[in-house]
């Protein structure tokens, strides 16, 4: 009966904390993978910037115009945005512009303090 408890508490423990931990870390693998250029990503420290190459362990990152950092592939957390392939961009139809102008609907105040 011992024993039979023991296999029992193994099984519990395989399905609910090693079987989910493999999964995490195969979708972590597969979505670092599929890292291109133009994604849009964070670190695992919190950084956010956009993938300019990929390299084998290395993925070159642009944090501010002109600033490329370099990271491991592991130390990206997620994709936030990512850049569709080979999708033909529709032209853009700007709408008529009135000849007078709108007010905006914000409105500011400021009180001067004296």
């Amino acid at each position: 009966m011992p024993l039979l408890l023991i296999v029992l508490l193994f099984g519990v423990m395989y399905f609910m904390m090693i079987r989910p931990q493999q999964k995490r870390r195969r979708e972590a693998q597969a979505m670092q993978s599929a890292l291109g250029p133009g994604d849009e990503i964070v670190t695992i420290g919190g950084l956010h910037a956009t993938v300019v190459a990929v390299g084998d362990d290395v993925v070159t990152v642009e944090l501010a115009p002109g600033v490329n950092a370099r990271f491991a592939r592991p130390a990206i957390a997620r994709v936030v945005k990512q850049e569709p392939l080979d999708v033909a961009e529709e032209p853009v139809v700007a709408e008529p512009v009135a000849d007078d102008p709108v007010q905006s609907p914000v409105v500011e105040t400021r009180k001067n303090k004296d």
